[in-house]
């Protein structure tokens, strides 16, 4: 989609000019006798505000339907709902933290099992799938270690099991990609990220292209009542109309400052999949990572991504506190892996902010 459409796609379909849409603030909405409605009776159910983001995100991820929720964990337990005990869920090996927890309550509390499998290794994948797999849960660009996954295989592999694939497609946007085009059954995002994009906004959304399938979630969607408020619903729709802004110019810092990072004695590795402004770094092990981030003048450690300010995250104690350290030591997660969220400030403002606190974070090492 052209940048003019992205951007145009978000404005108003109110009849008054207005260039922002309206915030519609009510709870309730008259009935015009028994029998009718205007199309909005509960806000719960349905709000003119969020109706006009679900509306242009569905049409930006050329989906039939979107659902708008209280946050990216809201939407990933909105999918998890479609799923009965006994059945099983393959996910990628590497991603989130907070997925994982969730996933593990849900095996704990309700017996969906969820396989965590190398979606870099097809064989594996086809191997794993029995009678009760259900659903492929995968990042295209797993969080942290920013392993790209060429998911066009698995869509395939998928629809000839009759099994759903669920992509998680907060760090790519729709801007960078459109799952639901190349076969994927369900998208979603933590729309906290790079869709709001200014860190002032919790929200999260699922696209489907299936109309049974946005039955199935409308209806869940409204009986769970996890959906997202009229005012968070606007500030979405203000973060699509600079989405391809921002993205564009993220990804160009990233794409700097990984080049840079790869050059420094401080850094043993970067993990960086050349797209979006997502990256991570391993420290070499004479480097200490908390008086790095002590010494952090520009960038911010902070525990997010996807805004205008570069935020620089501490997965071990953060993002993935709750994983069980077993599981971190197999992922690599440890006290040298640091995620970095490129914002869209000058770069040579941020390369010169990482180096100097890399050098301040320097161990005396004892022989």
């Amino acid at each position: 989609m052209k940048n003019t459409e992205l951007a145009q796609i978000a404005l108003s379909n109110d009849h008054t000019g207005a260039i922002a849409n309206p915030i519609y603030l009510s709870t309730a909405y008259q009935h015009p006798q028994l029998g009718a409605s205007t199309g909005y009776d509960y806000t719960r159910t349905k709000n003119p505000t969020r109706s006009t983001f679900e509306e242009a995100f569905a049409q930006l991820e050329k989906g039939v339907a979107a659902f708008a929720t209280s946050s990216g964990m809201s939407a990933i337990q909105l999918i998890c709902n479609l799923f009965k005990s006994g059945d099983e869920v393959l996910v990628s090996f590497d991603l989130y933290g907070g997925t994982f927890r969730l996933f593990d309550f849900y095996e704990q509390q309700y017996g969906i099992h969820f396989k965590y499998v190398d979606f870099l290794n097809y064989e594996e994948v086809k191997q794993s799938i029995t009678s009760q797999t259900k659903a492929l849960f995968i990042e295209p660009i797993s969080n942290p270690q920013m392993i790209e996954v060429d998911v066009d295989p698995y869509y395939i592999l998928a629809k000839k099991h009759n099994l759903l694939t669920i992509i998680d497609n907060t760090f790519l946007t729709p801007y960078l990609s459109t799952p639901l085009e190349n076969g994927a059954d369900i998208v979603l995002h933590s729309a906290t990220k790079y869709i709001g994009g200014h860190n002032d906004v919790l929200a999260g959304v699922v696209t489907v292209k299936d109309d049974q399938l946005a039955e199935q979630l409308g209806q869940l969607h409204n009986m769970i009542g996890a959906t997202l408020s009229p005012f968070d619903s606007y500030l979405l729709q203000r973060g699509l109309k600079t989405l391809h802004l921002r993205m564009d110019r993220s990804e160009y810092n990233a794409q700097l400052l990984a080049e840079r990072c790869s050059q420094l004695e401080a850094i043993e590795k970067v993990l960086y999949s050349g797209r979006t402004g997502m990256l991570s770094i391993r420290l070499n092990k004479n480097y200490n990572a908390a008086k790095f981030l002590e010494h952090l003048k520009v960038c911010i450690f902070a525990e997010s991504l996807g805004g205008t300010e570069t935020f620089i995250t501490f997965p071990y104690t953060q993002t993935h506190v709750d994983m069980p350290d077993a599981e971190k030591d197999k992922r690599g997660i440890d006290e040298y892996l640091l995620r970095l969220s490129i914002g869209i400030e000058d770069y040579e403002d941020i390369e010169q902010d990482i180096v100097q606190a890399l050098e301040k974070s320097k161990q005396e090492v004892i022989s």
